[in-house]
């Protein structure tokens, strides 16, 4: 099945950017406050209560359409909900992708205790879901082309501390559908995981070619 998506100007971009990208910052905060607060009772009681009453503001529009937008000028997908990169999804991590002039991308931001698995380490889902995006973003050429995940394998080389990480992929080779990525998540003490991925043009995007 084909996607299409609805087109979002770049001045509607920068300014939902602007007053969503904190909203989501927030939220984030909120989850780690959430993590390890141990206020008394009460205080929880007025914190959910307060909580209740800005889910109702916010709950006063919500968007009918589609999630995943494209951007007018650039014509790059504008991905709101992604789990991964979602401006606008609190679950996602803070994670930029940036793009070389080589073809390969990068991003460098901090994982937090939301994303804790054994105590002081990253649970290895999260690994896997950021190399599974990052691979995917240097296969489809920035989100540009469809291209899907055919198969990912990852190998543990060791934990991976909360904190700051950096995320790379680059594309190994394409064979028709077929585009070939590798990559790896690191932290302060060098790789931690290793990655590399298949991601396969669908064959309504071929035939349409």
């Amino acid at each position: 099945m084909e996607f299409t998506f609805d087109v979002i100007s770049a001045e509607d971009f920068e300014r939902q950017r602007r007053v969503y990208e904190p909203l989501t910052d927030a939220l984030r905060t909120l989850i780690d406050v959430g993590i390890h607060t141990e206020v008394d009772d009460a205080t929880v009681l007025l914190a959910l209560e307060h909580l209740e009453e800005a889910t109702a503001l916010l709950e006063q529009r919500t968007r009918s359409g589609r999630s995943t937008l494209r951007h007018a000028d650039s014509n790059r997908a504008v991905a709101w909900a992604n789990p991964a990169v979602g401006l606008r999804n609190a679950i996602a991590p803070p994670m930029v992708v940036e793009h070389e002039p080589d073809g390969s991308c990068w991003s460098e931001f901090t994982l937090g205790p939301a994303y804790e698995g054994p105590p002081g380490w990253v649970h290895g889902g999260i690994c896997a879901l950021v190399l599974d995006h990052i691979l995917g973003e240097v296969a489809s050429e920035g989100l540009n082309l469809p291209k899907f995940t055919g198969t990912i394998s990852l190998r543990y080389r060791r934990g991976t501390h909360l904190g700051p990480v950096r995320a790379e992929a680059f594309v190994e080779r394409s064979e028709g559908a077929k585009t070939f990525a590798r990559g790896h998540l690191k932290d302060a003490d060098g790789v931690t995981v290793e990655a590399e991925g298949v991601f396969i043009m669908p064959a309504w995007a071929r035939d349409a070619g």
